[in-house]
């Protein structure tokens, strides 16, 4: 029974990460522009497709360790891309504008996801897939650990980018008040599309991680929905609260199916959210009450 628990525990705490680095990507852009990114999970789709590509030997079949950077940074410059091309031209326009247009891309990247690549899953030839490490009675999956010190990387690289950088800190301050740092000479728009940038290199970053643990097609990008899910759980608006907000719905979803039954796991995720919107509606980290724009 111990081993089945902590099976259970890494598997979802696997699946969490993923889905705190998708939050994590909505939290970074809400903090730099007031607007939601809802096409975020779908981005992440088309990263663990980009990895796919470029991995498997069917279609390019370059190395794991070269096609990680080159994943992450084509997904950083479609990002960059989209802010620059797209989003710009929405700039004083009502939000609800930059949430259809983000809607509308997300639909479209899931129609050229299918075809380029096909409706049909696809799985990444990774060396570690299959892997899998026994401590005593305990069977764990190597890309499911994997997936979790990758994840903490990653986090820890963003703690110290956001604490000791100069451009962290500034992008911090846009984060609490727009309107003071520019007063103070804090470039706001260049800023706001690094974040953009960074955003794309953290949906990267989750879809490499997805595409190592399952399959891959176009519908894998609804994973926003839990994601953006996760953010407010967790507290939209903290970085901290979207991988605490992952981590809990990652944990509940295989705990849930087991105890409960297969349909509850996709169910228990928002039953979670709606008692934490009432419990606590600004989420479990709140910032939202520090944010002066």
């Amino acid at each position: 029974m111990i081993s089945e628990l902590l099976q259970l525990l890494v598997s979802g705490v696997s699946s969490g990460c993923v889905y705190g680095l998708v939050a994590l990507g909505f939290v970074l852009i809400y903090k730099a522009t007031e607007g939601i990114n809802f096409a975020q999970g779908d981005f992440m789709m088309f990263g663990a497709f980009i990895i796919v590509w470029l991995v498997n030997v069917n279609f390019l079949g370059i190395s794991l360790f070269l096609a990680i950077p080159i994943c992450l940074g084509l997904m950083a410059l479609i990002t960059f891309g989209f802010e620059k091309l797209i989003l710009q031209h929405a700039v004083g326009e009502p939000q609800i504008v930059i949430v259809i247009l983000t809607i509308a891309t997300g639909f479209i990247l899931r129609f050229f996801a299918g075809v380029i690549w096909g409706y049909e899953p696809l799985s990444l030839e990774s060396p570690f897939v299959g892997d899998y490490l026994h401590l005593g009675g305990v069977v764990l999956s190597v890309a499911e650990i994997g997936v979790i010190i990758l994840t903490l990387v990653l986090t820890l690289l963003l703690y110290v980018f956001f604490s000791y950088t100069k451009t962290g800190i500034a992008l911090m301050a846009i984060s609490q008040n727009q309107l003071a740092a520019y007063y103070v000479g804090i470039p706001v728009k260049k800023l706001q599309s690094l974040t953009w940038l960074l955003a794309g290199f953290v949906a990267g970053f989750a879809g490499i991680l997805f595409a190592s643990k399952g399959a891959v097609d176009p519908s894998v990008g609804l994973i926003g929905i839990k994601a953006f899910a996760a953010a407010v759980i967790g507290g939209f608006g903290s970085l901290p609260g979207a991988l605490l907000g992952g981590l809990i719905i990652g944990i509940i979803e295989p705990f849930s199916a087991r105890f409960i039954g297969s349909g509850y796991s996709h169910l228990m995720p928002y039953v979670i959210l709606l008692i934490i919107l009432i419990l606590k509606p600004n989420g479990i980290i709140s910032q939202v009450k520090s944010k002066k724009v």
